[in-house]
């Protein structure tokens, strides 16, 4: 094989109250990533407004980190196509992560196993976030609903239920280059332990909820009294968002990832038209336009081919 294409899904992280442990691969938007061998070094090909140098770009890092790691001694050509837009709270850099360390992978024939892949795609954050976080990338990489435990490593993959459906409101505004790390300075440094308890308690039942296969659980466990709060400001219009969807039959609202774009949790039989239209009056009252997407659950990173 002397090339390979695959394409991974965008992702919601934290899911509310599983900041940096909880992630859901969806449909919403996918990236693609073309590995081909070449005769020597790293090159970056892409039309999107992306750094091209290696120890820049998202890709670019996770090749340079498995060449090193398995003495490849080929050359690499990355052409990259995005398609999950950068810096709303999608994964965008994930999921070009995601694809490259599966590509990679394949083209070389690794055979790794599916944690292996995940800590190899992790690194491709730090080109964005500044550190590794592995809950977008392992959405990305294995799909469905992921926990992620560290220290050692270990992504538990649960198949999330066939009618859970999302709506995601993604606000035109611009976002600062360093997102990211700008929202995570925000977050409180102590917590109270009943705020902990109740955070606990919540991200357990969500845990449950997939188990159950109950997307009402799900929906109505997405309660977040730590991170959300401290965020909420950083996005124009946000609290009328959430209660409007709310009101639209939602069963649950919060910030995807580090946002600003808000998604929010139903099931099929909802009408889905009407929350997005809510979502949007809600985008509208601060003055914002936004894009809204229905997406479903979604599966990793695959070869683009099937």
């Amino acid at each position: 094989m002397e090339s390979i294409s695959i394409k991974a899904p965008s992702s919601t992280a934290n899911l509310g109250p599983g900041f940096d442990v909880f992630g859901l691969a969806i449909d919403a938007f996918y990236d693609e990533i073309t590995l081909t061998k070449t005769k020597g070094g790293i090159t970056i090909i892409t039309q999107d407004d992306i750094p091209t140098n290696p120890e820049n770009n998202t890709a670019g890092l996770v090749v340079k980190n498995m060449k090193n790691k398995f003495k490849i001694k080929k050359g690499i050509e990355i052409k990259i196509k995005k398609g999950v837009p950068a810096g709303f709270g999608m994964g965008s850099s994930a999921a070009s992560a995601a694809a490259t360390a599966v590509a990679f992978d394949r083209l070389f024939g690794l055979g790794l196993d599916e944690n292996t892949l995940v800590e190899f795609a992790g690194f491709g954050e730090k080109a964005s976030a500044g550190t590794v976080h592995y809950d977008n990338v392992a959405a990305s990489v294995l799909g469905g609903f992921v926990i992620v435990k560290t220290n050692p490593l270990e992504v538990i993959r649960i198949d999330p239920p066939i009618n859970l459906r999302m709506c995601v409101a993604v606000p035109k505004l611009d976002v600062p280059k360093k997102k990211t790390k700008v929202s995570r300075g925000v977050i409180p440094k102590k917590v109270k332990l009943t705020d902990s308890i109740l955070n606990i308690s919540n991200a357990s039942a969500i845990v449950a909820g997939f188990m159950k296969k109950d997307p009402e659980l799900i929906g109505n466990s997405i309660k977040d009294v730590i991170v959300e709060p401290a965020r909420q400001h950083m996005i124009p219009g946000y609290v009328k968002v959430k209660q409007n969807a709310l009101k639209a039959g939602a069963l649950g609202v919060t910030i995807s990832g580090a946002g600003p774009s808000i998604i929010a949790f139903s099931q099929k039989s909802a009408n889905l038209k009407k929350i997005s239209l809510a979502m949007s009056k809600g985008f509208a009252s601060a003055k914002i336009e936004c894009q809204t997407i229905i997406c479903k659950p979604s599966k990793g990173a695959v070869d683009k081919r099937k």
